[in-house]
Formats: C-alpha cells, structure tokens, sequence
C-alpha cells in the first residue's frame, strides 16, 4: 500500500514538472525589476524622497518675503464705535474691511541659508535611502532565485537517480530469473527505489518552498504560477577574482548609496548647527502693510453745483446782546452715505517698518537647540563610521567567502569526476557479477552524494561572485 502511494505521489510530481514547463520562464532581470516595483520598503522609501523634496523646496521658499491678505464682514448694533470716524454711535452700522501685510527677514545670521542647504542635503541622502532599498531587494531577489535554481538542479538529480535505478531495477530482475543474481539484490534495489522516490518527494518540496519564499518576495500570492529560467553560467571564466579585497572596498565606497547617505547625514548635521547658532544673532526684517475700511454710517456732502445764501449770527456787539449777522454764499446739495468703492479709496492706510529684535536671554532655549545639533553632528560622525566599517566587514567576509567557493567548487569537480569513474567500472563489474550490491549501492550513492555537493558549491559561489560584482556596481544579470 505504502508502495503505491509514493508512487502515486511521484506520477503527480512528473506531471507538475510537466505543467511547470507551461508556465512563463522568469529571468533574473524579470524578477528584479517586478520586485523593485512592488517592494513596499522601495515603496514607503519613494514617499520618503517626496517628503524631502517638499522640504526642500519650503526651506527655498522661507527665504522670499511672505505676503498675506485679509479681509472681514461684519454688522454691529447697540453702543459701539463707528470704524471709520471712531465717534461711538448706537445705531446698525454695516462695515467691512480689506488689508494685506508682507515681511521680508533681511539677516538673522544666516539662519534660512543654513537650514535650505539642509534641506537640500538631506534629499541627496533620501536619494541614497531609495537607491539603498532598491540594492537590498536586488540581493534578496537573486539569493532566492539562485536556490530556486539549486532546489531545481537537485530534483533533476533526484529524478536522474530515481530512473537510473528502476532500470538498474528491471535487469537485476532478469539476472534474478535466469539464476545470476540472488532474490535479495533485487529486495534491496527494490528497497533502494522507494528510498530514491521518498527523496525525489523531499527534493520538489524543497523546491516548492524555494518558489514559494520566492513569491512572497515578490508580492505574489502562492496560487500565482511562477517558475524561473535556469541560468547559461560558464564558470571557468569566473573562477578568478581580480581585484584585491582593498581595491573592491574603494570601489564600494564611491558606489555604495548607505555611504553616500551617511556622509551626505555629516554634511547636513554641519549645517543644521550653523543654522541652530544662527539663532544667537539679532534678527533684523522689514515689513509693510495695507488696509482700507467701509461702513454704512459715513457721512460725506455731495455738493449739486448750486449756492444759497444764509445769514450766520457770528457775535455781538460789545457790551450788549446786539447780535452781529453776516451773510454766507454756502454750496448747495445733500449728506449721502459713500459708495463701497469710494470709501475702500479714501480710506486706505499704508504702514512700511524695519525691524530689530536682538535675544538675550530666552531661558536657554537657543543654547540648548545648539548643543543638540552639536550632538547630532557628533553621532552622525559615528554612524559613517560605523556604516564604513560594517561595509568593509562585509566586503571582507564576501571575499574570503568567495575564494572558499573557489576552492570548494574546484575540489568537488575533482571529486564528481572520480567517483563517476568509480560507479561506471562498479557498474560493470556489478553486470557481470564480479561485486555484490552492497558495493554497487555504495559507489552509486557516493556519486549522487557528489553530484548534490558539486551542484550546491556551483551555486554558492555564483551568490558569492555576484555579491563582490555588486559592490563594485557590475551587472548583476547572468
């Protein structure tokens, strides 16, 4: 029963790997930029490059003059004071005004200078940020392709080695009925087969998980088909590393954006505590201003080109109540309320002043805003420390890394080589009975054994030779 079953899960397996040959073939350039487009981290690190730029373009702006405008409505009624003669009435008085103000900062030392270089800095480093998140999911992408390439290279094994013994299965069943070989080679290859078809199983959930990790890099659900095209990779061309570990570090210096980054933080640190120190300086600025008032009881005489005359009492004659009379040729017309548009013309006030405020003493808060920024300055000198050495650490540890999968990769070729020999004259030998299966089942397991070695020390040095080509900024495609 348990026979049937692995063999049941093994005819599923041989038609997924068929259905899988259906699907779309991902190359590596693929899966790299549909990573980068999808990537929440490249995602929210995008926003953080607009959040610069926006305060970037403020800091620009906070150096021109502000201009404001205002302007109100309003109906008063009871005792209150009429806005445009300042007499208190009590009647309804409809009034309405406009105005606009403007101040322009002429030095507060070189505070706004300061804080726009900034601004601009840190941009560059958001910049660097996106650029550092982009080369993050390019590693991942490529490490999690090349073991869905090593997981697909060991079920081809796997799979070499399940047929290679059926068939090896199906003549010892032929020498067992002609008499040649005992039953129990037979037993034990027929033992061997279901040890090969549990290990097949193994190697494709291997792969299922590899493709599965893949996916979820890739913002994909697990239903989604994926499969990846296995790269053209000659490695005899590869197999030396030119450059010592020294050189690949300059070179990771001036490509790498987390150093850019870093060392653009110490540059906007220096600026941000010139602009803090800015702030102990007088602050001189000079501002203007405009308004103009309406209101409904204005008074105003429209004369209508006419004269009457009046007779005015202007005295009396001295010692008596005798009053003194003139007349007086007056113009004539009436007391009308002005229009809106004459009253916001003769109404308008202008004001234009400069301004001086010199700091004292405003409870240390422009000295301690001063060695904060002197702090922050000091501890992003630490961290481009810190960030340069971590890069040399890494660049240093690829290196050895490689060099190791150098020698690994060339010592199992080696080794793959010779026990290929080994099985083919044990396999013959086996044919003609000269050795029992126990040697057999020995030289072919150490062969498969060696396969998967040669197989994953491929790999690891193709992750290891891509990583030192990504610090020296070289194409990452195979």
């Amino acid at each position: 029963m348990m026979k049937k079953v692995v063999l049941f899960s093994v005819g599923l397996l041989l038609s997924a790997a068929g259905y899988a040959q259906e699907k779309k073939l991902w190359t590596l350039r693929e899966l790299i930029d549909y990573a980068i487009t999808n990537n929440l981290t490249v995602k929210r690190s995008t926003y953080g490059v607009e959040s610069s730029q926006i305060g970037a373009t403020q800091a620009k702006m906070a150096m021109l003059p502000t201009l404001n405008a205002n302007g109100s409505y309003g109906l008063n009624w009871g005792r209150t004071i009429d806005p445009t003669t300042n007499i208190f009435t009590e009647n309804k008085i409809e009034n309405s005004n406009l105005g606009a103000s403007s101040n322009l900062l002429l030095w507060n030392g070189f505070r706004l200078f300061y804080n726009m270089k900034q601004t601009e800095i840190d941009l560059n480093a958001s910049n660097e940020d996106l650029l550092k998140a982009r080369n993050d999911v390019v590693l991942n992408v490529i490490t999690l392709y090349l073991n869905v390439v090593f997981n697909k290279e060991l079920f081809n094994v796997a799979q070499f080695q399940l047929n290679s013994t059926k068939e090896q299965l199906e003549r010892t069943k032929k020498l067992s009925d002609a008499g040649s070989v005992p039953i129990g080679d037979v037993l034990n290859l027929d033992a061997q087969l279901a040890t090969n078809e549990v290990n097949l199983i193994q190697r494709e959930n291997a792969l299922n998980l590899s493709l599965l990790q893949l996916k979820q890099a890739l913002q994909l659900p697990a239903s989604n088909p994926l499969d990846v095209e296995l790269p053209q990779v000659d490695l005899e061309d590869q197999l030396n590393i030119n450059k010592t570990v020294d050189e690949i570090y300059d070179i990771a210096t001036l490509t790498m954006p987390e150093i850019k980054a870093a060392d653009l933080r110490k540059k906007s640190s220096l600026y941000a505590y010139r602009s803090a120190k800015g702030n102990l300086y007088p602050r001189l600025s000079i501002s203007g201003s405009y308004n103009t008032v309406y209101s409904d009881q204005r008074q105003q005489f429209f004369a209508d080109g006419g004269f009457t005359t009046q007779t005015t009492n202007v005295g009396y004659v001295q010692g008596s109540l005798t009053p003194v009379l003139r007349d007086v040729t007056v113009p004539t017309g009436q007391i009308m309320v002005p229009g809106i548009g004459d009253q916001y013309r003769d109404n308008r006030g202008r004001s234009l002043g400069i301004n001086l405020q010199i700091p004292i003493f405003n409870g240390l808060s422009t000295r301690s805003a001063m060695q904060r920024a002197a702090i922050n300055k000091e501890i992003a000198d630490i961290s481009f420390l810190e960030i340069s050495n971590t890069l040399r650490q890494t660049v240093e540890t690829a290196y050895n890394n490689a060099f190791a999968a150098i020698k690994t990769y060339q010592s199992t070729e080696r080794q793959v080589k010779a026990r290929d020999e080994a099985f083919r004259m044990t396999q013959q030998r086996y044919n003609l009975g000269a050795v029992n299966f126990v040697d057999y089942q020995i030289a072919e397991n150490n062969l498969f054994q060696s396969q998967s070695d040669l197989l994953r020390a491929k790999y690891d040095f193709i992750f290891r030779k891509k990583v030192l080509d990504f610090y020296q900024g070289l194409p990452l495609d195979f």
